[in-house]
């Protein structure tokens, strides 16, 4: 899969900031082989999602269960989000667990090919399916995005199963192919394919794939931790500049601050006070000074 990096009529094209002084780095992905990479995009371009098993030991599943369990508060909102379903939002401000998740270089390797440098994650959270839930509502991530299909991916996401993804528990069901579609919408004669996978696993999708989580007809919850990402002229769906608190942030790896919205999309989207956003971290925090009277 590859992006179309055709400028629009009257576009300047002036890499990195302004100033000059944040000189653009590569990301963890880097460490990744090219053969790999390769591989995982020639996947997303066939069906659109992939799937990565043994990225996370028992262990480390356990940890996150352990830490993000106590977070999970009310169960959705409405529908889409599941009567029956916890959520757990804002979860860089409340572990540091998930870290690794986020910047793991099996995802930024992939990142790195179909995003725009400086791409931003747009949220994180954990999802909690419980006994009883219904099936979700099939849906694109970009979808609250007013870009007209087909397109190409505006982002892309990660699910990280914590508790084992099978047919009955809840198991993310994806439509392959799908993220090639136009304006149509899935119907019954569209295959639908259950994202089963061990729990330490990890499915990756493009933005624009038709998917939603499957129904809960077992006994147990199904533990979830996603990450979604998008291209960094779009605005992400949470604002990780007030949610994390800069004193947090200062704390976080690099790869981390940059999607956080600390990084710059040349010439100067995302300056702050015509400067580089790191600067406010290197000064304590403080932006501009405002003088009354």
């Amino acid at each position: 899969m590859t992006v179309d990096r055709e400028q629009p009529l009257g576009y300047t094209d002036l890499r990195g900031d302004l100033a000059g002084r944040y000189h653009p780095t590569p990301t963890g992905g880097a460490q990744v082989d090219d053969k790999l990479v390769d591989a995982d995009l020639a996947a997303l371009d066939r069906n659109g999602y992939l799937i990565w098993e043994g990225l996370l030991d028992g262990d480390e599943c356990a940890a996150i269960r352990a830490e993000v369990s106590p977070l999970l508060g009310h169960t959705g909102r409405n529908s889409f989000e599941g009567n029956r379903t916890q959520r757990a939002y804002g979860l860089l401000n409340k572990t540091r667990l998930c870290d690794r998740l986020v910047e793991h270089p099996r995802v930024l390797a992939v990142l790195d090919r179909l995003l725009l440098p400086n791409y931003l994650l747009s949220i994180l959270q954990a999802i909690n399916i419980q006994p009883g839930e219904s099936a979700q509502l099939l849906h694109v991530d970009d979808g609250f995005y007013p870009v007209p299909r087909p397109h190409p991916p505006l982002g892309a996401a990660t699910i990280w199963a914590i508790d084992d993804f099978t047919e009955d528990n809840g198991a993310t069901v994806v439509l392959p192919g799908s993220q090639r579609w136009g304006r149509r919408e899935p119907d019954d004669a569209d295959v639908r394919r259950p994202v089963v996978m061990p729990a330490g696993s990890c499915v990756f999708f493009v933005s624009t794939l038709w998917h939603g989580g499957g129904a809960n007809h077992s006994t147990g919850a199904r533990l979830a931790v996603t990450a979604q990402y998008c291209q960094p002229w779009l605005r992400p769906m949470e604002a990780f500049t007030l949610s994390v608190p800069p004193a947090t942030a200062r704390g976080l790896s690099d790869d981390i601050k940059r999607m956080l919205g600390y990084s710059i999309h040349p010439p100067f989207v995302g300056a702050v006070d015509g400067m580089h956003p790191l600067r406010l971290l290197e000064h304590g925090g403080a932006a501009v000074s405002v003088r009354s009277g």
